[in-house]
């Protein structure tokens, strides 16, 4: 099971490097779509209006949860989420997975704290890889022209959700 999980982010690392090449010429929009396997984030986004914001001058970091990690949600949590009347509810959702500024991953130091978009903050923990809360970033220091990528196997949730 353990070699099993390695080879699977190993396998998920290099594919995300390949789709990530040469992308520090488009915004982190252009980028995730380019990547492929961020349609769900982008959709998401996109319901909230947060779009134009993620295409702007940043620079921010973004905590990205791929497709599969959406689908590891309860069943309808994304379907639930993009009603128009959950609108803040998803708004609170993505600009959690987002701090201000560029923050690489040299930049991180084991069991701080980031401040998000959102107002609550994150955790980071250097223990066991490279985990922002419970989730495992899988892709590290993915430029952009207005910030930096990290890809995540989770959504992380705010507290007051």
């Amino acid at each position: 099971m353990y070699r099993t999980t390695i080879l699977t982010l190993t396998a998920a690392v290099a594919l995300a490097g390949a789709a990530f090449a040469g992308s520090a010429k488009k915004d982190i929009v252009d980028t995730a779509a380019s990547a492929g396997g961020f349609e769900t984030l982008l959709a998401a986004a996109t319901a909230a209006g947060l779009v134009d914001t993620l295409k702007g001058d940043g620079p921010l970091t973004v905590f990205a949860p791929t497709d599969a990690a959406f689908a590891a949600l309860p069943e309808g949590t994304v379907e639930t989420l993009l009603k128009p009347e959950n609108k803040d509810q998803l708004i609170a959702i993505l600009t959690y997975h987002v701090v201000p500024g560029k923050v690489m991953s040299t930049d991180l130091v084991d069991d701080m704290k980031a401040a998000t978009v959102q107002g609550d903050t994150v955790n980071v923990d250097l223990d066991s890889g490279v985990m922002i809360n419970d989730a495992t970033v899988v892709s590290a220091d993915i430029e952009t022209s207005n910030g930096v990528i990290h890809v995540i196997d989770k959504v992380i949730l705010p507290p007051s959700s």
